[in-house]
């Protein structure tokens, strides 16, 4: 299963003709889809006035179609013969003389119709084209070209992320071998300082050599317990399996790596904080950089 973005644009095209009073009339129909991310589905509608009746069953085809994004659909219409003159019928001119007859019995001092006048309303009274099912299928094509524009993206974006995984794990691989080293170090650092501070203070002179001997071996021991980051780095590794497994798995993934993306930063900063050296240091600073742009992309995802 694919993995989805939820950036995206796709549009589709209709024509819907129906019959009027002065000959058939027809219009050129737009549908628009705008997607941006969002934390869940977020639908929004700018439709013309006379097709705000298909807003329910619009909203039942994105609704089937998506589960988060904030989703925005469009619908623009244009007469094919708004700036043609009307070819007014018998009919429509005979009702017209009938009412401006009885308005004029009423008025009579009512200026009589002009020729522009009367195109006008022969015009208005036109049957508006409407073609419910031109409308419809227009927004199904529209939606597949989404769903096709949102896996292309989220295709690009899984490669970015599995770039980023990757890197982590070397930078994983480069600290584990320091990490034994540098608690060894640490830990002798901490006992030579442990004699140093004794000698100053005189409580040498007063307890046993084997007494502070185990002491500073147990103070020693606690010491690196604290420093070591060897469980940080697994289960940073862990968490990488898990993004790696999603990644592959595809479809609805966003909240989940959003959450994993949270505990490896957590995992990241521990280890920067226990590191007890500059190399560590500095490969906790760029695990940092690297899940950072991790968590941009993440915040993308369906």
């Amino acid at each position: 299963m694919s993995v989805y973005s939820m950036t995206g644009y796709a549009s589709a095209a209709t024509r819907a003709v129906s019959g009027a009073d002065s000959g058939p009339a027809a219009a050129a129909l737009t549908v628009e889809l705008r997607s941006v991310n969002s934390r869940f589905l977020d639908l929004s509608f700018r439709l013309p006035d006379e097709w705000r009746g298909l807003e329910a069953a619009l909203r039942e085809r994105l609704a089937g179609a998506f589960r988060r994004g904030k989703i925005e659909l469009r619908l623009s219409s244009a007469r094919d013969d708004a700036d043609a003159w009307p070819q007014p019928t018998a009919d429509q001119l005979h009702r017209l003389s009938q009412l401006e007859s009885q308005v004029q019995s009423w008025l009579p001092k009512a200026a009589p119709l002009s020729t522009h006048e009367a195109l006008q309303w022969c015009r208005s009274a036109s049957a508006a084209v409407r073609a419910d099912d031109a409308v419809l299928d227009a927004a199904e094509r529209a939606i597949a070209g989404l769903r096709a524009a949102r896996e292309r993206e989220g295709a690009r974006l899984a490669a970015v992320l599995a770039e980023r995984v990757a890197r982590l794990r070397e930078l994983a691989a480069q600290a584990e071998p320091l990490v034994p080293a540098v608690v060894q170090r640490q830990q002798q650092r901490f006992v030579e300082r442990w004699h140093e501070a004794l000698q100053a203070t005189g409580a040498a002179a007063s307890i046993g050599e084997q007494a502070l001997r185990e002491r500073a071996l147990n103070e020693a021991a606690a010491y690196a317990l604290r420093i070591d980051v060897a469980e940080e780095l697994a289960r940073l590794r862990a968490h990488l399996d898990e993004i790696g497994r999603l990644l592959a798995k595809g479809g609805e993934v966003g909240k989940r790596l959003d959450f994993l993306i949270q505990e490896l930063q957590r995992e990241a900063n521990t280890l920067g904080s226990k590191s007890a050296a500059l190399e560590l240091t500095a490969i906790a600073v760029e695990m940092k950089v690297a899940i950072e742009q991790m968590r941009e992309q993440v915040q993308n995802l369906e």
